[in-house]
């Protein structure tokens, strides 16, 4: 077998495994037996436990944004490029849920290195949301609109509650569609009512 498409079934197998057990508790043993290879091969093509759920997380990270920009249409407004985008990112969550485990659960409680790995992926999906709200409101207003700071808040803001609606959508068996429309219920009537300049304010 060529040793890209060996290495790629051993990284099936230990997502596999890493994203059922974690990073504490799957075992080299478990990876190379699902994976159909000896444990040494393992170490061999992956040298350590902690460089295989680094090759995970990089691999999934890149198949998530790969997913994420695909997506999306680029010549439809703000609006639709953003359901696009939703779209995009809960079908590819759903169809890789022990991916997206450990991408957004297993990597987090495995320490430092493998949190900073993460946030460079979401740091990018975050800069791709506040490049399609910024461009809301441009076409939204003549004047600058919301400022900068505000719109990268609201990017992080949306970005998170998307995270958190995929773990439930996943094990509620939710449709792709139907995460991605009430993402938009949730998100985009507040911004859309952000960019024709109607803002909450607290009652003093």
């Amino acid at each position: 077998m060529p040793r890209a498409e060996r290495e790629r079934q051993m990284l099936d197998a230990a997502v596999r495994v890493f994203g059922e057990r974690g990073y504490r508790a799957a075992s080299m043993d478990d990876i190379a037996e699902l994976a159909g290879v000896s444990k040494p091969l393992v170490y061999l093509y992956l040298n350590s436990k902690e460089d295989l759920f680094t090759a995970c997380i990089r691999r999934e990270a890149a198949a998530l944004v790969a997913a994420v920009r695909a997506g999306v249409r680029t010549d439809v407004p703000a609006d639709q490029q953003l359901w696009d985008g939703l779209t995009a990112f809960f079908a590819h969550t759903a169809e890789r849920p022990d991916g997206w485990a450990v991408l957004h659960s297993q990597a987090r409680s495995g320490g430092d290195p493998f949190v900073a790995k993460v946030g460079a992926m979401r740091e990018e999906i975050v800069a791709f949301v506040t490049s399609l709200i910024a461009k809301a409101a441009r076409e939204a207003h003549e004047d600058p609109g919301p400022a900068e700071r505000e719109i990268t808040g609201l990017a992080q803001a949306l970005v998170g509650a998307a995270e958190a609606l995929a773990g439930w959508a996943n094990t509620s068996s939710v449709p792709a569609k139907e995460a991605a429309t009430t993402m938009m219920n949730f998100a985009w009537s507040g911004l859309g009512n952000l960019m024709d300049g109607r803002r909450w304010s607290a009652q003093r």
